[in-house]
């Protein structure tokens, strides 16, 4: 069975919950699902996953330090991690505050790890976002993004 790691930083609660409705979609659909916040994802665990899917808020215009550490790290396993299938997801304050280039830098990461990243062309192109606490549209999107992992997955 194929199994997907979500993992996530929040402070506010916000990405939190975008990254519980993804796990849920993605155990729903057969996914063994692991939903864990970053500071329990030691970096090596990272082999044990068919699919990694990382959420931040965005700060100042990329992702939260908990969230690049455990990317920084993920340099021991350079080439490790190839054929994995990718997400990424965010949270902002407010429209313009720069959920996409969070989503692309977690995305860049995963591109240089040799990870396998699907677009969306529908709602969110690159990954889900959510400003403040995720709306009915945000959460439509986090469940499109799983749906399609769980489909590459299979």
């Amino acid at each position: 069975m194929a199994k997907a790691l979500v993992t996530y930083y929040s402070r506010s609660s916000n990405t939190e919950k975008m990254a519980q409705v993804i796990s849920d979609e993605l155990s729903s659909k057969g996914i063994d699902t692991d939903l864990k916040k970053v500071s329990d994802v030691p970096v090596k665990s990272l082999l044990d996953y068919d699919a990694i899917i990382i959420g931040s808020p965005t700060y100042y215009g990329s992702m939260a330090w908990q969230i690049k550490k455990l990317i920084d790290e993920s340099v021991i396993l350079h080439g490790q991690l190839k054929g994995k299938i990718g997400g990424a997801f965010s949270s902002a304050a407010n429209i313009g505050g720069g959920n996409e280039t969070t989503v692309n830098d977690i995305l860049n990461a995963m591109l240089i790890h040799g990870m396998i990243i699907q677009g969306e062309p529908k709602g969110d192109h690159y990954g889900p976002v959510s400003i403040g606490s995720p709306d009915k549209r945000a959460i439509e999107c986090c469940s499109r993004l799983a749906e399609n992992i769980a489909g590459l997955l299979k």
